[in-house]
């Protein structure tokens, strides 16, 4: 089936089309990465899928081509995959970023990725705010994230280099604007086979569908986190909703920062590239507000026990409290921003907030 016949099929309008079967989205995913349709033809399929919402076989198809076209490897092994939002965060603090650091000095190997902002959010994405420490991941050699991770148990991956198709894409998606089924597949391209997973969701229509799709992955255990900003970000003001995913099954679960008596309000902030590197730095050595500390302790503890590290996610907050506490979590991210070509971060982190009471 030729574009054309494609477009036909989805483009009837909410009720008149059909979804595609997953042969015929891994052909239309294909053609797209390797541009091999105009930009136009391009532009309506994805704007035909938003409309009629994809099923989970064409999702399941977009991320196979987009992984098709990634450089993998397997530089860790028994590690943890971040999938937040790559349009970034407007509203919250990215609590996954000092989180990584929590983790690698349990023993957790982590892996972030993400990208130049997008729409529809456009707001602080990783590689954003880690040129705030002087970390420029446009130019940063992929040994150096190597070398890094090598040292740190922590490796960022800039995803639009180390998945060329999805850089040229970025013109026509930034053209159009609006959410794409590349926001998803993007986000599951698991650069480094990890079989464990946190992947965020925003909407409850997302949050069901990402797990049945989840199923039909090799993870060894995946939690589908409606976080903060549809970020993999457990919420400390309130109960966060999460689908555990594991051998084949998906199960409903509340994660409530209140059993752990780490439910505190947030303070309103306005959340800069430079706010959030303040703040993550901020509780990395210990000068950080109790929320944040909360909610870094809440994720990674609970993270740990995804990973299958722990028997549950209280033993996992303890665990991490005495790295964080330690200054274990500090002393790694230190290496690794100097590992990364950035800046030590003692010049640049002066709190705003008092030190946490624990």
């Amino acid at each position: 089936m030729n574009m054309s016949e494609i477009l036909r099929e989805v483009g009837r309008g909410k009720r008149g089309s059909r979804d595609l079967n997953y042969a015929e989205a891994l052909a239309v995913a294909e053609k797209i990465l390797k541009q091999e349709v105009s930009p136009a033809q391009a532009g309506a399929f994805l704007m035909a899928e938003r409309m009629k919402m994809e099923n989970v076989e064409e999702l399941e198809a977009f991320i196979h081509a987009c992984r098709n076209s990634a450089d993998r490897m397997s530089f860790f092994h028994n590690g943890l995959d971040c999938a937040g939002p790559y349009d970034g965060r407007t509203k919250s603090f990215m609590a996954t970023f000092p989180v990584a650091f929590v983790l690698a000095a349990t023993g957790v190997p982590v892996t972030l990725h993400g990208s130049e902002p997008l729409p529809p959010k456009w707001g602080v994405t990783l590689p954003v705010l880690l040129r705030e420490a002087g970390i420029h991941t446009s130019t940063m050699d992929r040994e150096d994230a190597k070398r890094a991770a090598s040292r740190t148990n922590v490796m960022f991956v800039s995803s639009e280099d180390w998945c060329i198709p999805l850089k040229q894409l970025r013109p026509l998606r930034e053209e159009l604007g609006f959410r794409t089924v590349f926001n998803t597949a993007e986000k599951l391209i698991d650069f480094n086979h990890s079989p464990y997973l946190v992947f965020g969701v925003f909407h409850n229509t997302f949050l069901d569908r990402i797990a049945k799709l989840l199923t039909k992955f090799n993870y060894r255990r995946a939690y589908v986190v409606q976080g903060m900003e549809g970020s993999e970000d457990l919420y400390i003001d309130r109960p966060t909703r999460v689908y555990a995913v594991e051998a084949g099954e998906m199960k409903l679960e509340l994660i409530d920062p209140a059993a752990y008596e780490l439910d505190i309000p947030v303070p309103d902030l306005v959340w800069t590239a430079a706010k959030q590197l303040e703040v993550a730095e901020a509780v990395l050595s210990g000068s950080g507000h109790t929320a944040f500390v909360n909610q870094v302790l809440l994720n990674a503890g609970f993270r740990l026990y995804a990973a299958e590290r722990v028997g549950s996610v209280e033993e996992g907050i303890y665990t991490c409290q005495n790295v964080l506490e330690s200054g274990a979590a500090y002393r790694l991210y230190q290496e690794w921003c100097v590992s990364m070509g950035g800046e030590l971060p003692d010049s640049r982190t002066v709190s705003a907030y008092p030190a946490s009471s624990g």
